[in-house]
């Protein structure tokens, strides 16, 4: 008999499967909906909210030009590489550099990594050379760290991608470009819809109940009083007649009957009552919050002006996208150059003139500083304005007046004596002073 009992515990323990509480087959079975109460994946993006804060990012990286450049003796540009095309037009025959990051940008927010197989030419002429990007689906990619070195050679960390046809591939580090969200050991991101579960599922709930009320004709909810006594299906039958009737848009401010001896108290607690504004507007500043996105961004204007609006986008890209492109930068730069173009100083950058770019009066006027200061040439600040370069335009120019400190005084003197300029009428031309005389340099 024990051997029996320990035989039936053995098979009981191995074909009893643990079923998570969010199983959809389970809330189903217990009278839930389960697309009411989830909001993980991609059913985050069924709240307003948390589609306009991804969207808001995803816009702002797929719309930035990306460029390579070379650190060799000064900043220059290396367009003639042959990653630039690939970079700025398009990664892969699918899409276009816009939709590529657009797409990795979605699903970084949305499930905390994003992922891109790094397709190697491993034959020909341009063997070892990067041909093509393709994003991955986050979903079905999987991490693995061996920290006990269980299989040699075959490296400490690998990811596993599951295709559509249920096949696995395993891909080494440097095949996947990988870009986290925010990150607890520097491997796997996470999401901040993790950290807003309750947030998002009350938003949810506030957009779900508002969506109701104006099925039902903003109707409003009561009880219905009766003298006497009513068998269950009496109740039930009642109860639905009531409703078809009251209910719905096409019975919206109409009058309804009740028959004798029922009487309708309607429960008058109203959306303010509720607090139901305040708290969806606190509950859109937290997601908002969350994933570094301004409040005017979300079409908040109550405290916004131009002044501020336009100090709020700077703070966008300092405070948010910054990190996220650095990110993105050093990623490619890593895994896109080989080790020799690295020691050459090859390096990817995403150009951010367009979104920190003023308004025309302050642009200029900084454009004027910068090339009476010998800072930039016209030419360069043509380039900034997308104008195309102009004959004499590559020197550097500076005011005349302008000298080393040390040097303070020297105009006032020849031959090393102190000079009255007060005296001197139609002197050599070579003492006099010039304000706005310019030099090259």
């Amino acid at each position: 008999m024990a051997l029996w009992d320990k035989w039936f515990n053995r098979i009981r323990a191995e074909t009893v499967v643990p079923i998570p509480l969010n199983d959809p087959t389970l809330l189903e079975w217990l009278g839930i909906d389960a697309g009411e109460i989830s909001y993980r994946g991609r059913n985050a993006l069924k709240e307003a909210t948390i589609f306009a804060c991804i969207r808001i990012l995803a816009d702002a990286v797929g719309k930035l030009p990306i460029k390579i450049y070379q650190d060799k003796e000064g900043k220059q540009s290396a367009s003639s590489h042959y990653l630039a095309p690939l970079l700025k037009n398009r990664p892969n025959p699918w899409m276009s550099s816009r939709d590529f990051f657009k797409c990795l940008e979605v699903q970084r927010n949305t499930f905390g990594n994003a992922y891109a197989w790094i397709d190697f030419a491993s034959t020909g002429r341009k063997a070892g050379q990067v041909q093509g990007i393709y994003p991955l689906d986050s979903s079905r990619m999987k991490i693995y760290v061996d920290n006990a070195g269980l299989l040699p050679g075959q490296g400490s960390l690998w990811y596993v991608y599951t295709g559509p046809d249920g096949k696995e591939y395993k891909l080494r580090p440097d095949e996947v470009l990988h870009f986290k969200g925010l990150t607890f050991d520097g491997i796997v991101g996470m999401t901040p819809l993790e950290q807003l579960k309750s947030t998002i599922e009350n938003a949810g709930a506030a957009s779900q109940s508002l969506n109701n009320s104006f099925k039902t004709g903003l109707q409003t909810k009561g009880i219905i009083h009766y003298v006497g006594d009513l068998s269950p299906e009496a109740q039930k039958t009642f109860r639905e007649k009531f409703e078809s009737m009251a209910s719905g848009l096409k019975n919206a401010n109409r009058v309804s009957l009740l028959p004798i001896g029922y009487q309708f108290q309607p429960l008058s607690l109203t959306m303010a009552d509720a607090q139901f504004i305040e708290n969806t507007q606190l509950t859109i500043k937290q997601i908002a919050a969350a994933f570094g996105v301004k409040n005017h961004q979300l079409n908040d204007l109550d405290r916004a002006t131009h002044t501020n609006i336009s100090e709020q986008q700077r703070e966008f890209y300092i405070d948010t996208l910054m990190d996220i492109l650095t990110g993105y930068e050093q990623e490619m730069t890593y895994k896109l150059f080989t080790r020799k173009e690295l020691d050459e100083g090859y390096y990817i950058k995403f150009n951010v003139n367009a979104i920190l770019r003023a308004d025309p009066k302050t642009r200029y006027e900084g454009y004027r500083i910068a090339i009476q200061s010998g800072f930039l040439t016209a030419n360069e600040v043509r380039a900034l304005e997308e104008l195309e370069a102009k004959e004499g335009g590559d020197r550097l120019l500076i005011n005349g007046n302008m000298m080393p400190i040390e040097m303070a005084g020297e105009q006032y003197k020849k031959n090393n004596e102190p000079k009255n300029l007060g005296d001197q009428k139609g002197g050599d031309e070579d003492t006099k002073i010039k304000e706005e005389k310019i030099l090259e340099l």
